[in-house]
């Protein structure tokens, strides 16, 4: 009797485990990243950062990924999240410090740039322009390399923060002024 009671013991213990185990989803096929300023790990009193995902091209046209003339979440999953840490210019308009999502719309020559008050978004499907907080055009220009990947990188200049924005040979970028 005993060894049958330690047995029923021991699957029972056992399919308890297999009820609590966790179910951890596979790698993402468009990681997350985080764009910083200034960009050392090391550096904690941050200017900005973006958080986005990574979206690549995998053969596939750039055209088709982020079509021109179309609002695009400026990368992949959720829309991009731009987080001031203190406020900036964006052509004329101040920003203040705070949480936004950050949009684009593409095209050959310039691409438009979207600051909008609306967070936790998934892509663009649920953009609102009435929630722009900024709109500014910046122009494109080509990289001498393809970027596989979606690519955002900051720059210090002397009035503020260059946010590089890359992806196969376009690239933009986006000046935000102190």
């Amino acid at each position: 009797m005993k060894k049958i009671t330690t047995i029923a013991f021991a699957f029972l213990m056992v399919l308890s485990l297999n009820l609590n185990a966790q179910e951890f989803s596979g790698l993402d096929k468009s990681p997350m990243d985080i764009a910083s300023f200034p960009t050392s790990y090391k550096e904690a009193n941050k200017q900005m950062k973006i958080i986005y995902s990574r979206p690549q091209l995998k053969g596939r046209k750039l055209s088709k990924l982020a079509p021109n003339g179309e609002v695009w979440r400026t990368g992949a999953n959720e829309a991009a999240e731009l987080v001031l840490y203190k406020d900036f210019k964006l052509g004329d308009t101040t920003l203040k410090a705070g949480s936004y999502s950050f949009f684009t719309i593409p095209g050959d020559k310039e691409w438009t740039i979207i600051i909008n008050s609306d967070l936790n978004t998934w892509g663009s499907y649920f953009y609102q322009e009435k929630n722009d907080a900024v709109r500014v055009k910046v122009p494109v220009t080509a990289g001498k390399e393809s970027l596989e990947a979606f690519s955002i990188a900051m720059e210090g200049t002397d009035n503020g923060v260059t946010m590089h924005l890359g992806w196969d040979t376009v690239r933009v970028a986006v000046p935000f002024m102190n």
